[in-house]
């Protein structure tokens, strides 16, 4: 799970898993929405492989990324539940 904690710290990591939250994309499409090289931009997403939380499949030339939404879904349940926060139940109103 600390894989996943790490992977998700950086901003790029977290924009380029909104991106794939709205479908696959290949390595190049993702390459344009951010103004870094592509090495380090390839540096991100292999982080982000090595969570789980994207895999890529090669497809000719490039290679699509797709989102694993599972493992995202159950790493911020994780969170919510160390941090004893229940997204079901609003808060309680403060009395005092």
């Amino acid at each position: 799970m600390n894989l996943v904690y790490e992977a998700l710290a950086h901003p790029t990591r977290r924009q380029i898993i909104a991106l794939l939250r709205q479908g696959d994309r290949p390595a190049g499409e993702i390459a344009t929405h951010f103004d870094i090289a592509k090495p380090t931009l390839s540096g991100h997403l292999r982080v982000l492989r090595e969570a789980g939380l994207v895999i890529g499949e090669r497809h000719g030339t490039s290679i699509v990324y797709s989102l694993q939404l599972s493992l995202l879904e159950e790493s911020l349940a994780a969170l919510l539940d160390l941090f004893k926060i229940d997204s079901a139940k609003p808060p309680e109103p403060d009395r005092s």
